[in-house]
């Protein structure tokens, strides 16, 4: 883990601090630079701009060294080893030189004229101020199918975590150095963020919808090692919230595992009643089939309502009614996400089809519990 000490003597030397982790950015790096200084000439923010470089094999260092040798407020950390943009991110962090930290793309992918809402944000009291592509403003451009499958299952995934934010995986966004300074961020791929609310000390956040464009250049690949490393970070953050057992993630997961051990009961209930009601009551196997899924539903709801969100002191028939039918319309709909997400990923996309299984899973997963933990038990 990486422990930051925020015992730097210059840390108020500037209003904010603009962190660019960049790893062959030859194309945008001068641009980015630019387009960050002009924001800072025409909002009167006194700001640094921290290039957090991986050891680029392209012009970028010495792009970036020219244009730190004409501006003094430009600085260039070059990496030598454990490279990823988390782990650029969190170093950018301990080296610092002001109170608020922003973390922006070097592609334009996020548009720097929104930094000085971020700062406001921050300077006003939130801790964390978060970049939104999916609230009520926010939208993505250009985006090709597979790429927007994986970023709203990872999306999805990261909301059963945090629920009440509804980008937790952007990587643009801004916080006050209180709350990662000490923090035992262990970085990992590319949601710096998700480590920053699991184990940063924090109390308030605001988001700020913005438009993502995706560069033109380059590809996204589906691959099962980057699916495994989000999966671990998840776990880490779990574990991490599992040793203090307090905090709205350590609640949360409670309910995420409650309602995982709920779902597997439902897997026996529903063998169970397959077997039982084709060899022993001789019924055709899909009418079994038919009969099981149902109770299994119905088994999923009692144990969902009295035990994972605790809905037993509302016993009124017709809420209880109301929770039911919303449960079945989800679980229906978690089969036909999972089903949907195999085709597209698999047939279209061409994803290994286990990977792509994987992926439905995960996915149809976290809208069963994020659309029940929404809408089924919003009161919970």
């Amino acid at each position: 883990m990486s422990r930051l000490k925020g015992e730097i003597a210059t840390a108020d030397t500037y209003d904010l601090s603009v962190i660019i982790p960049t790893f062959n950015e030859e194309e945008n790096i001068a641009a980015i630079i630019g387009a960050v200084n002009e924001v800072f000439r025409q909002s009167g923010i006194r700001g640094e701009v921290l290039v957090v470089d991986d050891s680029s094999k392209d012009r970028t260092i010495p792009i970036v060294q020219e244009i730190a040798g004409q501006n003094g407020n430009v600085r260039l950390i070059v990496r030598k080893d454990d490279h990823g943009l988390s782990q650029s991110v969190v170093e950018g962090f301990g080296k610092a030189r002001s109170d608020i930290l922003q973390v922006i793309d070097a592609d334009f992918s996020h548009p720097p004229e929104l930094i000085p809402r971020f700062y406001e944000a921050v300077r006003d009291g939130a801790d964390i101020a978060i970049g939104s592509r999916y609230m009520k403003g926010g939208d993505i451009e250009q985006w090709p199918l597979k790429r927007r499958v994986i970023s709203l299952g990872a999306t999805a995934f990261g909301r059963m975590l945090f629920p009440e934010v509804t980008d937790p995986v952007s990587g643009f966004f801004a916080v006050r150095r209180e709350v990662v300074a000490g923090a035992p961020l262990a970085p990992r791929g590319y949601k710096i963020l998700m480590e920053v609310l699991g184990r940063g000390r924090w109390h308030s956040f605001v988001e700020i919808p913005f438009v993502f464009k995706d560069r033109e250049e380059g590809t996204s690949k589906l691959r099962l090692d980057t699916m495994m490393d989000y999966l671990r970070q998840c776990a880490g953050i779990a574990r991490f919230t599992g040793t203090r057992r307090a905090g709205p993630v350590w609640d949360e997961w409670v309910k995420i595992v409650r309602f995982g051990l709920v779902g597997l009961s439902g897997i026996f209930v529903n063998m169970g009643l397959l077997y039982a009601l084709t060899e022993i009551a001789g019924l055709y196997y899909l009418v079994s089939a038919a009969i099981a899924i149902e109770l299994s539903i119905v088994n999923n709801f009692i144990w969902n309502d009295v035990w994972t969100f605790k809905s037993a002191r509302d016993l009124r028939f017709g809420r209880r009614i109301q929770r039911f039918l919303s449960f079945q319309a989800v679980s229906v709909g978690g089969l036909a996400i999972n089903m949907v997400v195999l085709y597209l990923l698999a047939e279209i996309a061409g994803v290994y089809y286990l990977v792509a299984n994987l992926a439905g899973i995960l996915i149809a997963f976290a809208w069963n519990y994020g659309v029940n933990r929404h809408y089924t038990w919003m009161r919970a």
